[in-house]
């Protein structure tokens, strides 16, 4: 899959391609949403991967909407991209899925590129507000899978509002001795199964990726043209 990403903006990462992996793993059907669509290199590749299903891009920044149409036009994806905020856009349905690798970043060192700190800090999408959104948008059993910062889990739990259920874990470490720094995470609406606590991703060992992360990034199988 050929993706273009802007020169000087944000531009899709690991944390991006486990996501990927993780949602790829589950039985994905019908109408999906993504939240933040980026580039859109996340919904179009599970697009390409289910190419039955309905899918719709929300994405604020007009220049990374460009780009989605961009992206969907090179790889001949049939989707429907919005240009707009997601907490204040009025949808017209629900969502058996929503799919999202949100900004979760906290604190005051951010970018001063305005493309960057928009994708990547959480005050641009609270997640209080985030999950309480979600949540009003899936049908009756609808999933919301996403990835957050490890260190917040307590908070994900903590706020994610009922009848939405965690039904699958799984954290990502940097290396084998590291402590995790991504995790990615399976709700479905009034579940009633135990959590189930997926094996850890390390990405990388040594100097390299590790074997799993390599068979990650084979299977997405992009190519990067970045552009002004």
């Amino acid at each position: 899959m050929i993706l273009y990403q802007p020169e000087n903006g944000y531009c899709y990462n690991s944390d991006t391609m486990f996501l990927y992996d993780f949602i790829s793993k589950f039985n994905v059907k019908g109408s999906v949403l993504e939240v933040g669509g980026g580039c859109g290199v996340l919904g179009l590749l599970i697009k390409r991967d289910f190419p039955k299903i309905n899918l719709t891009i929300i994405e604020k920044q007009k220049v990374m909407y460009d780009f989605i149409l961009k992206n969907r036009k090179v790889n001949n994806l049939e989707v429907d991209v919005i240009n707009a905020d997601f907490l204040e856009f009025e949808f017209k349905k629900k969502f058996d899925f929503i799919i999202s690798n949100p900004p979760f970043y906290r604190g005051t060192l951010k970018s001063e590129n305005e493309i960057k700190k928009i994708a990547r800090y959480e005050e641009y999408l609270p997640m209080e507000k985030f999950f309480k959104k979600v949540n009003s948008l899936l049908t009756e059993r609808g999933e919301f899978i996403f990835c957050y910062d490890a260190k917040r889990i307590d908070d994900i739990i903590k706020t994610l509002p009922k009848p939405l259920k965690i039904t699958d874990l799984r954290f990502m470490y940097p290396r084998i001795k590291k402590n995790a720094t991504l995790v990615l995470i399976r709700a479905k609406r009034h579940a009633k199964s135990m959590v189930t606590v997926h094996p850890p991703l390390i990405g990388f060992e040594g100097d390299n990726y590790s074997k799993e992360a390599n068979e990650i990034y084979k299977k997405a199988n992009t190519k990067s043209i970045k552009i002004n």
